[in-house]
């Protein structure tokens, strides 16, 4: 039998992993690397459905025994050797905190960017190291050069915090907001692509993609709809607050001028931490939101000019990058895929039940939304935790109103069986009251 201290350890030492970080003993990577041995040969789906192995990346997480947390949509939890490292790096701070934090701490951002962009799979000139997607996704568009009456395209179904930016850029500057309303989910690209083309115009300037919808957890054809923008002369904003660490891709790929995310989601980084792409030759059309010495200037630094921020969460960030690399992109994306269709696929035979997300795997990963006919979005939230200690959220926004579950690679499929037979439970429940 393999025990935790030796699976912590070795973590680091799977196939195409980068070296062990200092923390951990290298002769402690021999287990794990073994272990890995015995999925490596398999596809990201049979991995997926390897108990022996998911069982060892549990034992990584320290997430309660008791309350079920199926809302890692919101935030996910970080591996133990990410918390870990964080909290000897805050202590490693606190023993004189302006001399560690800034001569030595912060010599190790340049070669953290360099470890993101390739994960990311762009250049490192090409990344910023912030604390969330709202700070990214509001840089750009808050810095991006827009005229009285030019025009941005973008749904009701993105997040809040981007709508209120671009209406705050609409009550401000005066430019036009043309909303798109999206019926979801949806299962082919033609859709989302003839959605947007038919509110592009002459005066389009700026396109606003959510990668993945957090509502419903719908994956939104980005690259197909980038590419028509750029034919129109549009510059193109993705939101991959839930993608990035989860779906296995590129940031490239998505053929985005901009993009942002929130590392403390599915990469598990400390809370707080997040990344901004820009590309290369658009770093000098957007302004720096804090100030700078060149805030129009062509360095992708000038969008880390935060002041004092936690030192300590982001040179973590390394040791969640690392876990990430033991998992695999491919592996960890069939696995939270492959949990999502263990309980949604119960889950649809039970009457009553009711699933608002595609099973298929090109539009939906993690997220899933449920209701329950005869209940109110808050009361199947609030049954589920009080009766069953299952930890989910209530959503009504625009036409989508629902109980999103969200479960991670530390679920099992045995703690998915306690959410079926809870939503079993209580719609028989309203059956016989029917």
């Amino acid at each position: 039998m393999f025990n935790r201290r030796q699976f912590i350890g070795s973590l680091s030492t799977a196939a195409g992993a980068m070296t062990l970080p200092p923390f951990l003993a290298p002769a402690e990577a021999q287990t794990f690397e073994t272990l890995n041995r015995r999925v490596a040969h398999l596809s990201p789906l049979e991995a997926a459905q390897n108990e022996d192995f998911w069982a060892f990346v549990k034992t990584e997480y320290t997430v309660s025994p008791n309350l079920l947390n199926l809302n890692n949509g919101g935030v996910c939890p970080q591996p133990r050797s990410v918390q870990d490292a964080h909290i000897r790096f805050y202590q490693y701070c606190n023993e004189a905190p302006s001399y560690y934090m800034w001569r030595i701490l912060d010599q190790g951002r340049e070669s953290l960017r360099s470890k993101l962009a390739d994960l990311a799979g762009c250049s490192a000139e090409e990344v910023a190291i912030n604390r969330n997607a709202t700070e990214g996704l509001n840089t750009v568009i808050f810095g991006l050069d827009l005229k009285p009456g030019d025009e941005v395209v973008l749904t009701k179904q993105d997040y809040p915090n981007m709508i209120n930016a671009w209406k705050q850029r609409e009550k401000r500057d005066g430019i036009k907001l043309v909303w798109i309303n999206l019926d979801l989910p949806q299962e082919k690209d033609d859709y989302f692509v003839e959605k947007y083309i038919s509110a592009f115009t002459s005066r389009t300037k700026v396109v606003h993609i959510t990668h993945m919808i957090n509502w419903i957890g719908q994956i939104v054809p980005v690259r197909k709809i980038a590419d028509e923008a750029h034919k129109r002369g549009i510059e193109v904003i993705a939101d991959g607050a839930h993608t990035f660490a989860l779906l296995d891709f590129k940031i490239p790929d998505l053929g985005c001028d901009y993009y942002a995310t929130s590392l403390h989601k599915w990469l598990g980084a400390p809370f707080g931490s997040g990344l901004m792409y820009v590309k290369k030759d658009k770093i000098s059309k957007v302004w720096a939101l804090l100030s700078n010495n060149e805030p129009d200037g062509p360095d992708i630094r000038k969008f880390e000019s935060l002041g004092t921020r936690s030192f300590a969460s982001e040179m973590a960030i390394g040791t969640a990058v690392d876990f990430q690399l033991s998992l695999g992109a491919a592996r960890k994306q069939a696995r939270a895929h492959y949990l999502q269709r263990y309980w949604t696929d119960k889950a649809r035979q039970i009457p009553g039940v009711k699933i608002h997300t595609s099973p298929d795997p090109k539009y939906a990963c993690a997220i899933a939304l449920v209701s329950v006919d005869g209940l109110k979005t808050s009361e199947l939230d609030g049954q589920l935790y009080n009766k069953f200690k299952i930890h989910t959220t209530g959503i009504e926004w625009e036409n989508i109103k629902g109980v999103r579950v969200t479960p991670h690679v530390y679920h099992t499929p045995k703690d998915l069986d306690r959410l079926v037979n809870g939503l079993d439970e209580i719609a028989s429940a309203l059956r016989k009251k029917s």
